[in-house]
């Protein structure tokens, strides 16, 4: 058997280097099972209980764990005949007080609303197919990652889609079909372990979480699968979505929490270890650096080594190909270089190079500026998205889209991928005023995620009196910057179909009326669809738009001269390996009238103009005098 039969794998003697104290879970065998849980150096007793079903019941066992007498802080207990299909939860007492029960930290199974552990054979849950399951083979610098809500995909009677709002949605054709037609190669699925938000014995009745409020780190959420009250269901199911996905070359990237819990007295690091997982402020209050109450700390041994053992569990146990940090700016910079290092070299890592708020820590914390000091972890450009669709902090106000002088220089920082390059001023960029990647591998190029408006209510929001023409001109444009930039493409699931969320700027817990994809505007907004298919393609099949190299890009990229919304570029395509063009000129005109830019004289390819793109040609152009006209709220690429 490849795997014990067991509730937590992670944590086990074999998987945890020696070094590390802490152990806590079970070792099961057929007559007899061994638990263990750690706890703080002032636990004054640990009670087991074990139970038939995951939720309800009284429990059939109760053991008083011992303490290991080489530990001042392991707990320990052996229980007799076979536990498999069981349920477990430890009860931890301090200063005369039971905490609550819970299952620990490194539950790999639960019982529906994870608050049970629960232990089941990981080899059954195992999909045909899945000891031969590899993750895609796509480079960092070839990425095009889609940012998706399984509720939001699925959901609408217009998907078509049998297993609405499940994990297994994307194991199907329309699913499938869909994603590989637009030619993303990796989708960032929003967080999909346990969470607590969604109650799971009500999944009958309308609910909607994007799932930031973490409960069980290391369990799929059994809100996404088609029975939350069987362990395996969720697990398995999990799995046939991830090999549906690299069957299809398509890599999955997992959203993953670790900067705070859902709540601070019922979360299973508090029940277990009190105060030792959070960082507390010098009047003794808990720091809020997540904004939601509380924040981890990361730089302690116990927090450091939870965070690398989970997402190694995630890449053996479910083949995921990459991770994107919420608030990475919460954490601290050798604890995200630790995971970078105890991962494979292919796992992508990114995330939001910030914080929500102060955190409670003197150190170096791994905030976007801090990015050159974390090889092989990128952040997101928020001057990028910025510069195109206006400021962060209000809704209404416009940027470069909306034809906002201004942020040129903004933009050019994300063209390059927010490395260092003669041409960028990095006094006018918005937020850094210094590049902070070695390598263009580490920004992220977006215009709009799960946060905040998505780019079409922006648009509306911000543009006035725009017309569908121009909303569909300005959505394009925005995402051809996006997708020739020569960091890391981002793009929210939807944009494709022009995707709104009826003007709603935070839809966390918002119904599926407001977060839902609406599929019937693939057939109402056709020229959307199409174009972004041929950005996409054109991308992927031009080394010139992902070269990779900050050196690279610094040889063979060089900007036109500059005006008010009015950004142009050249790319020496000679000099990029595998490239077929020569001279490329890419410009973006936000204008409400068309403009030009002058270039050598020559006959060249036009392969996006005029809200069409398609790198095959659209047609061709000849100039004696130089001078090349962008018609207005669009994008020009053309090519000798």
């Amino acid at each position: 058997m490849k795997k014990m039969i067991q509730l937590v794998a992670i944590i086990m003697a074999l998987l945890v280097p020696q070094s590390i104290n802490a152990r806590t879970g079970v070792n099961y065998g057929p007559s007899a099972s061994a638990f263990s849980v750690e706890t703080n150096g002032d636990a004054q007793q640990v009670r087991l209980r074990i139970y038939n079903d995951g939720l309800g019941g009284k429990p059939v066992k109760t053991i008083n764990m011992k303490r290991d007498p080489s530990s001042k802080t392991l707990w320990q207990a052996s229980v007799k005949g076979d536990l498999k299909g069981k349920f477990y939860t430890f009860d931890v007492k301090y200063n005369g007080k039971f905490r609550g029960e819970c299952p620990g930290i490194w539950a790999t199974a639960v019982g529906v609303n994870g608050k049970r552990g629960a232990i089941v054979d990981l080899d059954k849950t195992d999909p045909q197919g899945w000891n031969t399951d590899k993750r895609p083979e796509i480079a960092a610098k070839d990425l095009i990652i889609y940012e998706m809500h399984h509720r939001d995909f699925s959901i609408d009677e217009s998907s078509g889609m049998e297993h609405k709002g499940k994990f297994l949605a994307l194991t199907e054709p329309r699913a499938i079909e869909h994603l590989k037609a637009l030619g993303v190669n990796a989708v960032h699925i929003l967080p999909s372990f346990d969470y607590a938000s969604v109650d799971e014995t009500r999944l009958d009745e309308p609910q909607y979480n994007w799932g930031y409020d973490p409960v069980n780190y290391n369990v799929p959420e059994g809100g996404y699968s088609t029975d939350p009250y069987r362990p395996e269901a969720r697990i398995r199911e999990f799995k046939q979505m991830v090999q549906a996905l690299h069957r299809a070359g398509i890599k999955v990237i997992l959203d993953v929490v670790y900067n705070h819990t859902w709540n601070i007295d019922g979360s299973n690091f508090q029940r277990t270890r009190p105060d030792y997982f959070y960082r507390k402020n010098a009047d003794g209050s808990y720091s809020n650096g997540s904004g939601c109450g509380n924040e981890t700390a990361s730089e302690r041994e116990g927090m450091r080594n939870f965070m690398i053992e989970s997402v190694k569990y995630w890449v053996s146990e479910y083949h995921i190909d990459g991770f994107r940090f919420d608030l990475m700016g919460v954490h601290d910079i050798e604890t995200m270089n630790a995971i970078r290092q105890a991962l494979p070299d292919d796992i992508f890592i990114y995330g939001e190079g910030w914080s929500a708020g102060s955190c409670a820590y003197s150190g170096e914390l791994a905030m976007k500026a801090n990015i050159s000091k974390m090889p092989g972890i990128a952040a997101f450009s928020d001057e990028m998205r910025d510069a195109l669709r206006g400021p962060w902090d209000s809704n209404s106000k416009a940027a470069f889209l909306g034809g906002m002088k201004g942020n040129e220089e903004s933009i050019k920082f994300g063209i390059v991928g927010a490395i260092q390059h003669p041409g960028v001023d990095y006094g006018k960029v918005n937020y850094s005023k210094a590049p902070y990647a070695t390598e263009p591998t580490q920004m992220i190029a977006y215009v709009s995620c799960h946060d905040d408006m998505c780019l079409v209510d922006r648009l509306k929001a911000s543009v006035k009196g725009i017309t569908t023409d121009e909303l569909i001109r300005l959505d394009l444009l925005a995402q051809t910057v996006v997708m020739t930039s020569q960091g890391v493409p981002f793009m929210l699931s939807g944009e494709e179909m022009l995707r709104d969320k009826k003007g709603v700027h935070n839809s966390f817990e918002s119904p599926d009326s407001i977060n839902h994809l609406d599929w019937g505007n693939l057939e109402c907004y056709p020229q959307v669809m199409d174009y972004y298919k041929g950005l996409i393609a054109m991308r992927k099949a031009h080394p010139a738009f992902h070269m990779g190299s900050a050196e690279m890009v610094r040889r063979n990229l060089d900007f036109l001269p500059t005006e008010n919304c009015l950004v142009a570029y050249h790319i020496n395509g000679r000099n990029v390996p595998g490239e077929t063009w020569g001279d490329i000129y890419v410009a973006f005109n936000a204008h409400k009238r068309a403009r030009t830019i002058t270039v050598p004289a020559g006959t060249y390819t036009v392969v996006c103009r005029n809200i069409k793109c398609d790198q095959q040609g659209l047609t061709t152009v000849t100039t004696r005098d130089g001078k090349v006209t962008i018609p207005a709220q669009s994008a020009l690429i053309i090519h000798n």
